[in-house]
């Protein structure tokens, strides 16, 4: 079962966007897009998201 977790290739900031693109399979690009086009709410989104993802498996295993 897939879980939702920060990326750790694909991040600007934190890895949030990535991470969705990567659980979804789409583009990270088209996530940052739709981030921007509703930053009003997506703020706040993004910040309870950044704070409440686990890193990727990758990063643990260093």
């Amino acid at each position: 079962m897939k879980k939702l977790r920060k990326s750790l290739d694909d991040r600007a900031i934190v890895g949030v966007c990535g991470g969705i693109a990567e659980f979804f399979g789409i583009s990270s690009f088209v996530v940052r897009l739709i981030f921007l086009l509703t930053a009003s709410v997506s703020l706040w989104v993004y910040l309870v998201l950044s704070w409440a993802l686990d890193e990727s498996y990758l990063l643990r295993q260093k």
